[in-house]
C-alpha cells in the first residue's frame, strides 16, 4: 500500500492494472493538490476504486467534473430522466453491453474517463471486467507491433451486437436507438496516451474493420488483436457493493459487462469526462468518416 502526500493511501488490485483508493470521501470537493494524485493515481493504474461511497447523482457529477468538462449521457442513448450527464446502465434487458468495448469511440472525441457508481447490485454476478490495453501492447511481438503501429481502424456505432438468435424485440428496439444516428470514424490502432506517453491498442467493440484490409482481413486482424488485449494477466473483476464508484481511463482500457445474473435487478450511472482526438503512433490524428463531431455530445468537438 503506498501513502501519498495528501494522506489517502493507494492499494494495488491487480499487478498490471487496478488500485483500491482509501481515505478520501467523495462527497467533498478535492483539493487542486488531491485531484492531481488521483488522476496521476488513474494514469498508473489505470482503473481506479472508491468502495462505499455515500454519493447521490449531484454528487457523481460534481466529482466528475473535477477532472474535466463533462460529455453528455451518451450521443444517441436518452440520459437518465432530468439528469443530462447521466447514462442509467441498467441490466434490463436489451441494455446489457457483454462486449468487450472502449466507451463512445465511434466519435471523434472519445471521453477520457469513466466513472460508474453502483446504485443496485444483483446477490451474485454482475462484475464489471477492464482491461490494461498498454499491457496488451507490450505483450505483442516485435513484429507485430510494428504491424500495428501503422494500422487504422473504422468504427462504428451500426454491427449487429445482439446474434439474430439472441434478439428480442426488447433488444432490437435498443439498436434501434443506438444506432439513430450513423458515426464512423477512423482512429489509429495503437493511440499514445496524452500524459503518460504510453501506447495502447485503441480497439474493442466498437471497431469494425480495418482501414485498407477486406472484412475478412480486419475480423481475422481485429481478433488477433484483441486476443492480447483480454489476457487474464491484463484484466481485473470489480465485484461491485452498492455506492462503490469506479474510475477508469477510457484511452487505454476495455471493459466488459459479464450477463450472467439472470432476470436479477442491476444499476450503475455512469458520468464521463471529456476527451481529445486520439493520436496515433506516427503522429496522425482520427478523423470523422460519417456523421459529425458530435458537438451535442461532447465540449471537445466545440
Amino acid at each position: 500500500m503506498t501513502s501519498t502526500s495528501t494522506g489517502f493511501d493507494v492499494r494495488r488490485i491487480g499487478g498490471r492494472i487496478g488500485a483500491e483508493i482509501t481515505g478520501v470521501d467523495l462527497r467533498e470537493s478535492l483539493s487542486e493538490g488531491l485531484t492531481a494524485e488521483i488522476t496521476a493515481a488513474l494514469v498508473e493504474h489505470k482503473a481506479i476504486v472508491f468502495r462505499a461511497q455515500d454519493l447521490d447523482d449531484p454528487g457523481q457529477l460534481a466529482f466528475a467534473a473535477q477532472f474535466g468538462e463533462l460529455t453528455k449521457a451518451h450521443p444517441t442513448v436518452p440520459s437518465a430522466d432530468g439528469l443530462p450527464n447521466v447514462l442509467e446502465v441498467s441490466g434490463d434487458e436489451g441494455i446489457r453491453a457483454n462486449n468487450w468495448h472502449t466507451d463512445v469511440t465511434f466519435v471523434l472525441s472519445p471521453p477520457k474517463i469513466s466513472t460508474l457508481r453502483a446504485i443496485v447490485v444483483p446477490p451474485y454476478g454482475g462484475n464489471t471486467l477492464i482491461t490494461n490495453t498498454a499491457g496488451a501492447y507490450r505483450d505483442l511481438p516485435a513484429e507485430l507491433r510494428r504491424l500495428a503501429d501503422g494500422l487504422w481502424a473504422v468504427h462504428s456505432n451500426v454491427y449487429d451486437y445482439v446474434q439474430p438468435q439472441f434478439l428480442t424485440d426488447a433488444k432490437a428496439e435498443r439498436q434501434k436507438v443506438f444506432t439513430s444516428t450513423k458515426y464512423e470514424t477512423a482512429h489509429p490502432v495503437v493511440r499514445v496516451h496524452p500524459e503518460s506517453g504510453e501506447r495502447g491498442l485503441f480497439i474493442g467493440g466498437f471497431a469494425q474493420r480495418i482501414s485498407g484490409l477486406s472484412t475478412t482481413e480486419s475480423r481475422d486482424l481485429l481478433r488477433l488483436l484483441q486476443a492480447y488485449v483480454t489476457r487474464p494477466e491484463n484484466v481485473f473483476r470489480w465485484a461491485w457493493s452498492p455506492g462503490d464508484v469506479v474510475v477508469f481511463d477510457n484511452r487505454i482500457t476495455q471493459h466488459y459487462a459479464p450477463d450472467d445474473y439472470g432476470d436479477l435487478p442491476r444499476l450503475l450511472h455512469r458520468v464521463t469526462v471529456a476527451g481529445d482526438v486520439p493520436v496515433g503512433a506516427d503522429g496522425g490524428r482520427s478523423y470523422v468518416i460519417t456523421g459529425d463531431a458530435a458537438e451535442h455530445y461532447t465540449p471537445a468537438a466545440n
